[in-house]
């Protein structure tokens, strides 16, 4: 899975509550699972084929998202910034 891929999978998961305000958002991943992204409005959720050779071939090229990473839509197309949302949503880099 590319880098590109992962951070996707995250943001598909957050593209999906985006309409919950951001306090009241569950981010709920669960191991054994893949959350994918395919565009605007296309985010879908299965379980992985068990097994280490499927684990490896996906950690293979997959990077940790770091964190403070903020995940957002502008004008259809899925971005991520560095940085920080404070409790009233206005963003900023610590």
């Amino acid at each position: 899975m590319t880098n590109l891929s992962k951070t996707l999978v995250a943001a598909a998961a957050f593209a999906t509550i985006a309409t919950a305000a951001f306090s009241q958002a569950a981010w709920d991943f669960k191991s054994g699972m893949a959350y994918m992204y395919g565009g605007p409005g296309k985010m879908s959720a299965m379980a992985m084929a068990a097994g280490p050779k499927n684990h490896d071939a996906m950690m293979k090229n997959a990077t940790k998202v770091p964190a403070n990473t903020v995940f957002f839509m502008s004008n259809g197309e899925l971005y991520s910034a560095s940085g920080t949302l404070d409790p009233t949503g206005n963003f900023y880099r610590p």
